[in-house]
């Protein structure tokens, strides 16, 4: 498994126009075979800061995922209403097993 977990920091103003966009990317991905889990996050804090932490069976997948339609269309929507560049961090998962058997 890898989790991707993106920043996202929206320009004032267009918190709404993110939201509609990114829908797009939140509903497919969700129905692809390689994810597992997709949650959008947002700052109770600032309500122009996301997260998006995203789960996938591998980095297959998510190369996959950067390759739909509806990704490309998300990002081609949102780029021009973020106040600078998303920032990616990734995660193997080490002990799932563990996790869920405790």
């Amino acid at each position: 498994m890898l989790i991707q977990m993106v920043s996202i920091n929206v320009k004032p103003g267009h918190v709404e126009e993110f939201i509609d966009a990114f829908r797009i990317n939140y509903e497919g991905t969700r129905k692809e075979p390689g994810n597992l889990r997709f949650d959008v996050l947002r700052d109770p804090d600032d309500e122009t800061r996301f997260v998006i932490y995203e789960v996938f069976t591998s980095a297959e997948a998510l190369d996959d995922h950067r390759k739909t339609e509806h990704y490309r269309e998300c990002v081609r929507r949102i780029d021009p209403i973020l106040t600078g560049p998303r920032t990616k961090t990734y995660f193997n998962v080490e002990m799932a097993d563990f996790l869920t058997t405790g």
